[in-house]
């Protein structure tokens, strides 16, 4: 493709060189580059691109787009300067590969909890209607069939440039993706064509990263700002950040609620640990999902199929079909009566809306054991505040390891402790090993009890110390579980 060609959406403000260049591809990381490549220089969170263009040069590349212009030039590269290299390199990505978010349905799912829920349902109600159809989540990217492993909730511009032309490329006619915070403030999903926008709810995540609440709630908001007029924007009123996110889209606005009235509205008639009977827009549907919560994700799922033209009738026959995504409130029932329950809930609210579920739905003198732990290196302000909600919860609270990175994990459980007054604290264990923390909840319970393991659901590894090892929830309460049987 010639530069030119790249360039025809970007404002470009100063060029030195030829424009009309053949280039052989494109790419951010100055490892990647090849010979004929273009090298975008953007400022990332740690390192700044602009500090990699003669290394790029060295490794081939042909023509530079960055915000700085270098002092030195050399003759043979061609130099374009823009306003924002990260949003110059989103619309880039999309014209190399022949724009294809435009020829599919694209549905973007941002908010803090319930993303890879509604995405990933939504991917499953339109396969089993018939279509063909791409997934972008936490969990998996699914391009149709084919599963291929995620390692960001959204991927970097060319990342998923390149897996919406493969889903273009395999018939697929929608695509259903998590936006995350972060992939908004970096431009990731600049220049994507979306044809609708939901927006689950709003607490506190990420703040190592945006410092404050108000950066967060902007972020959420700009994918809003930025829709277009043809496209709908489907939010949570009963989340008070909600009619704020639409307050200045231009896309056609639709609510969803459990509390008032709204275009979708689910009422919970009943409940157990098998699942709900809703009325969803004054029609019945059992599912075979539990909580709040989930009617409130299936509410979206629902008005977001009706809003693409899905009849409510065949709808609501799929939605009763629909199985919970991997780690997001998966159940294992013990022998000995117990059930123990594997949830991704890693921030206060989630935590605080599973255990509130598991307290409404627990019978008779059954009593909630909770293992939870706190990332390392993240957020240090949200570990008093999950350590609170999970012992005023719960019978019994075992804080542990979570994900502890570089720190020392016992200075994370010193920080969730801090937060706790006497009383609280005679509630909870520290047990540092995980595996120990899932073994000594399940040996504690009862028939009747619950044991809830919360922090890393669909996780299959724990991060010590800068390594990766191999770690799942679901089967070490599994292990533990048939241990106590077989006793």
């Amino acid at each position: 493709m010639i530069l030119n060609d790249l360039l025809v959406d970007i404002e470009v403000l100063r060029l030195e060189g030829n424009p009309e260049i053949k280039l052989n591809g494109i790419e951010f990381d100055s490892r990647k580059v090849a010979p004929g490549y273009l090298f975008v220089a953007t400022t990332g969170t740690v390192t700044d691109g602009h500090d990699y263009i003669d290394a790029a040069i060295e490794k081939g590349a042909t023509a530079i787009v960055c915000e700085l212009m270098p002092v030195k030039l050399h003759k043979n590269v061609t130099y374009a300067q823009v306003p924002d290299s990260a949003k110059a390199l989103g619309y880039m990505a999309s014209t190399w590969f022949g724009h294809p978010s435009e020829k599919l349905i694209l549905v973007g799912v941002t908010g803090t909890n319930g993303k890879t829920t509604i995405a990933t349902l939504l991917y499953q109600l339109f396969k089993e209607i018939g279509y063909k159809a791409g997934l972008l989540s936490t969990v998996c990217n699914y391009v149709d069939d084919k599963a291929i492993e995620a390692t960001h909730t959204t991927p970097d511009a060319l990342t998923l440039n390149t897996l919406l032309r493969q889903m273009v490329d395999a018939g697929c006619q929608y695509a259903f993706m998590e936006v995350s915070s972060h992939a908004i403030e970096q431009r990731r999903i600049a220049g994507l064509n979306f044809e609708g926008g939901i927006f689950t709810n709003l607490t506190r995540d990420h703040m190592d990263y945006h410092l404050t609440f108000e950066n967060y709630l902007k972020a959420k908001k700009t994918f809003f700002d930025q829709l277009p007029k043809e496209s709908f924007a489907l939010v949570n009123i009963d989340d008070k950040n909600g009619l704020v996110m639409v307050q200045n889209s231009k896309a056609r606005k639709f609510t969803y609620s459990l509390k008032g009235m709204a275009d979708f509205k689910t009422k919970i008639l009943e409940h157990g640990f098998d699942g709900m009977l809703l009325d969803m827009n004054d029609k019945e549907v059992s599912v075979s999902f539990i909580g709040k919560f989930n009617a409130a994700n299936l509410t979206a799922v629902f008005g977001t199929a009706v809003l693409l033209g899905v009849d409510e009738m065949e709808a609501l026959r799929i939605i009763s079909m629909l199985k919970a995504v991997s780690g997001r409130f998966e159940t294992v029932s013990s022998p000995s009566g117990f059930t123990a329950i594997v949830d991704y809930a890693h921030t206060p609210d989630a935590l605080n809306n599973v255990i509130s579920t598991i307290n409404q739905i627990l019978q008779g003198n059954g009593r909630l054991i909770t293992v939870v732990g706190c990332g390392g290196n993240r957020d240090k302000g949200k570990r008093p505040l999950m350590a609170r909600e999970a012992v005023d919860g719960s019978w019994k609270a075992i804080f542990t390891s979570d994900n502890p990175r570089n720190e020392d994990p016992q200075s994370i459980l010193d920080d969730m402790i801090e937060g706790l007054d006497a009383t609280q604290k005679s509630k909870h264990l520290s047990i540092i090993n995980r595996r120990e923390a899932i073994k000594t909840a399940c040996a504690l319970a009862q028939s009747g009890d619950v044991v809830l393991i919360a922090g890393k659901g669909h996780e299959e590894y724990q991060l010590i110390q800068g390594v990766k090892h191999h770690f799942s929830d679901k089967e070490e309460v599994t292990i533990a579980i048939n241990n106590l049987t077989n006793h």
